[in-house]
């Protein structure tokens, strides 16, 4: 092997190494898994071209962040910003329920935990990670001008301090300072739909149990097993369509009507966004077995379940989490993939 052959795959390595948290950091940024991703591979060819100038006057990493900052402020000046169906439409009851799609790019998008949560040995490191990938989180910082966002995820998700924050932006610590201030507001201001989502990690045994519950209220479509499960204000949500639903009578009511079509579907556990999630599987009337349907989202608080998502565009999602495009009727359960 050349000693260039060697310096290649050694800075290869490098850079895949961060390829996770920096992931991480553009979702946050983005609220789009595909163009968080995007935003990565971006970096990773500027770094890659422009390596020979960097002259280690920081670390690898900041230069890395420097670079997706710049990315992501790039793709946010051209007006992206993600939303959920509650932050666009009014609740509607289900007598007026009907389902209206708008594009992809509207949307607040999940994200495996694996793609964007780095393995780490600190609890407390760990919480804070899967807190800032929750749903309703998410949500919170697209509230946010691009350049408060980038400074609150940095100082408050990822704890960096004052004068890094400002030498990466080419700005001031009061500048940084006043950015952070002003973000924090802006979040208490708005309260976030699942904001008081309460999810150990791991689980505890009453969150497993109300999960297998579920389990086993959605597979047999159980409305009244069910709504026992459900808070009194929960919210369901479909995109990409923009109708949202509160309450277990609404929802288990629209379960029954427009959704009776899930109706025996089956449930692969995934992790996603920090939450407990599942990968559903519909019934396949012509060829039999299941076919996908949706990655489900799950908020849950004080025992019951505030929260349920369900992202319905399965040719994007199942192969991003790595799961199958089917299920013979006799498998119940597969591996999750990413």
């Amino acid at each position: 092997m050349t000693n260039g052959t060697a310096t290649t795959t050694d800075l290869d390595a490098r850079l895949e190494a961060h390829r996770v948290e920096l992931t991480g950091y553009c979702y946050r940024m983005l609220g789009s898994s595909f163009e968080a991703e995007d935003a990565v591979q971006d970096t990773m060819v500027r770094a890659w071209r422009s390596h020979d100038k960097f002259e280690g006057r920081s670390s690898l990493r900041s230069w890395l962040y420097r670079i997706a900052t710049n990315v992501c402020l790039d793709m946010l000046n051209a007006g992206n910003k993600r939303a959920r169906p509650m932050d666009l439409t009014e609740s509607t009851p289900l007598a007026r329920a009907a389902l209206s799609p708008r594009p992809d790019h509207t949307w607040l998008e999940p994200m495996p935990d694996a793609r964007v949560l780095p393995t780490t040995q600190d609890p407390a490191e760990a919480a804070v990670a899967k807190e800032s990938v929750r749903l309703a989180f998410m949500a919170a910082l697209q509230k946010l001008p691009p350049k408060q966002r980038a400074v609150l995820i940095l100082r408050e998700v990822l704890a960096w301090r004052a004068s890094e924050v400002a030498e990466l932006l080419g700005t001031s610590v009061a500048s940084v300072n006043s950015a952070l201030q002003r973000a924090r507001a802006t979040l208490a201001e708005r309260q976030e739909p699942g904001a008081g989502a309460a999810v150990s990690d791991p689980l505890d045994e009453e969150q497993q149990k109300l999960l297998e519950r579920y389990v086993a209220a959605f597979e047999g479509y159980d409305m009244a097993a069910l709504t026992a499960l459900l808070h009194e204000d929960a919210v369901m949500t479909m995109p990409p369509f923009d109708l949202w639903l509160t309450g277990a009578d609404d929802i288990t009511g629209f379960m029954t009507t427009l959704g009776a079509p899930c109706a025996g579907s089956r449930l692969v556990p995934v992790r996603v966004n920090g939450l407990p999630g599942f990968a559903q599987y519909k019934p396949d009337p012509e060829a039999g077995g299941f076919v996908p349907w949706a990655v489900q989202v799950l908020e849950i608080s004080g025992g019951r379940i505030t929260g349920f998502h369900c992202f319905l565009d399965t040719g994007r999602w199942f192969p991003l989490f790595g799961l199958p495009l089917r299920l013979e009727a006799e498998a119940d359960q597969v591996e999750q993939g990413a």
